[in-house]
């Protein structure tokens, strides 16, 4: 019964034997490969034009570099207060751009507010050197808190965006999940609603160690071969990383594994909404489900061989437990069984 993360699954098969097969004979190094130009072609054709995309190792690598290829001095990038970027990356982002700040911005449900992110903007007036300029906005989809940006809602932040001149990045680690429950296209989940950049992770939907960061404008990131390379970020065998993503994205494979993700949280949803002595936090809308338990429950369910992360409640809402209560965050992957599922569900009732 682990639940404490989807980067805790393994690789799937699919990919496992992709990599053994490129572990074999001679290719060009440092992303000049053919099998690296085949897979860069076959972002153009999944994201339906032309894109500039770069492969890393992290998704923290991934925002990071986002962040950096669109720097201005005293640069102010806009998150939501509970975002991974913000809270979970250990500066990465601000070390990256070599001082750039990270500016929360409130909202229910894990997403930014977009008229409290115009007043968040509106704090850094032109020319007023002392508090910095605003350089960039990113949101995550699923967010932080597992659930998704509507269509809509994208495009309202990409309007004030554009309003601002203000480049849009997607914070994609779970691109894939987003995706499937949204029931949309790659194009008409970002640069249709208006994201200029978008770090897509495949690692904690069945690859081993794949993200590539995807620019909608290649022009936007005519200094990121220099920037990558400067952070470290430049796989001398990067077919590694390409023959990954070769066998993710072959006959939608990336697209049944989030599905398969999406229907286990959702049938844990279930199971928790009709037991007794838990209760669901929010509604799960994509592969991760939270729920509210006494905490003597959570710690026998832990000695049952349970894994799962205790989280604290978001600041939007602060009455969500009482004193003997605990968060818990639920995370299913490609890698659930519906058996472990159902042992969870099984001892809450």
């Amino acid at each position: 019964m682990n639940f404490a993360s989807d980067n805790w699954a393994g690789a799937h098969p699919a990919i496992s034997q992709r990599l053994q097969a490129a572990a074999a004979g001679f290719a060009a190094p440092y992303g000049a490969s053919a099998l690296d130009r085949e897979i860069e072609q076959g972002f153009n054709t999944l994201f339906e034009r032309e894109v500039a995309v770069y492969f890393v190792g992290t998704g923290t690598a991934a925002n990071s570099l986002a962040l950096a290829a669109v720097n201005r001095p005293g640069g102010v990038s806009f998150c939501h207060r509970e975002a991974h970027m913000l809270e979970d990356e250990c500066g990465a982002p601000e070390f990256f751009t070599h001082g750039a700040r990270l500016a929360p911005v409130d909202g229910d449900n894990g997403k930014i507010d977009p008229e409290q992110l115009k007043a968040e903007i509106e704090r850094f007036p032109p020319n007023f050197v002392h508090a910095g300029q605003p350089m960039a906005i990113s949101i995550t989809q699923a967010t932080e808190i597992g659930t998704l940006y509507q269509p809509a809602e994208i495009s309202a932040i990409a309007e004030i965006a554009q309003a601002y001149r203000l480049p849009l990045h997607m914070d994609g680690a779970r691109f894939a999940n987003a995706l499937v429950a949204l029931d949309l296209t790659p194009a008409e989940m970002t640069w249709q609603r208006g994201v200029d950049i978008v770090s897509f992770g495949g690692t904690k939907n069945g690859c081993w160690c794949a993200e590539a960061l995807v620019f909608m404008q290649p022009e936007m990131a005519k200094d990121l071969p220099f920037i990558r390379k400067r952070a470290a970020q430049l796989f001398s065998k990067s077919r590694f990383i390409a023959c990954q993503f070769d066998a993710y994205l072959q006959d939608g494979l990336w697209l049944e594994l989030a599905r398969h993700a999406n229907a286990m949280a959702a049938r844990l949803g279930v199971g928790i909404a009709n037991a007794a002595g838990a209760r669901l936090a929010w509604q799960p809308e994509a592969n991760e489900v939270f729920c509210v338990l006494d905490k003597t429950l959570a710690d026998q369910l832990q000695a049952q061989g349970a894994v799962f992360y205790p989280w604290n409640p978001p600041r939007a809402n602060p009455d969500l437990l009482a004193e003997h209560e605990v968060l818990l965050r639920l995370v299913t992957s490609f890698a659930t069984h519906v058996d472990e599922v159902d042992r969870f569900t099984e001892f809450l009732r």
